[in-house]
This record gives C-alpha cells, structure tokens and sequence, in this order.
C-alpha cells in the first residue's frame, strides 16, 4: 500500500474529502451510507475499521482494496 493510501485507521471523512464521488459509491456498496450529509456530527470521523465493527460497513479487506486500487 503506497504511504498516502488508505488503511483500517483512516477516517470516513478522510474517504470522501480525497476520493469524492468515488469514495462516495465504494462506501455505499460496502453498507455505509452517508447521504447528503451526516447524520451526526461524529460520524465523519470515524474510522473504517470501528464502522466494520460497528456493522455499519462490511467486508473491510475488500473495501481498502477497492480504495487504494487506481480507478
């Protein structure tokens, strides 16, 4: 994984800020919707893996595949 990529630590906010509409769509796939904004103020700060233990995101391996592949 390059230096700049994502890993289990990084942020949903994180996601989004770098990756936009893509980041957007993989997380959405991964069961973590965001929809037009948070529904909290929290929750953009949290990382990927607590929402994988949360059940708020699945298959957390595959996502960060999928976020540090080129599109």
């Amino acid at each position: 994984m390059p230096d700049d990529g994502f890993g289990p630590d990084s942020k949903v906010r994180e996601v989004l800020t770098r990756l936009g509409d893509r980041g957007r769509d993989l997380l959405k796939r991964h069961g973590y919707d965001v929809g037009e904004g948070f529904a909290d103020g929290l929750s953009q700060y949290q990382t990927l893996e607590h929402a994988a233990r949360t059940d708020r995101l699945r298959d957390l391996n595959r996502l960060l595949k999928e976020l540090n592949s080129p599109q």
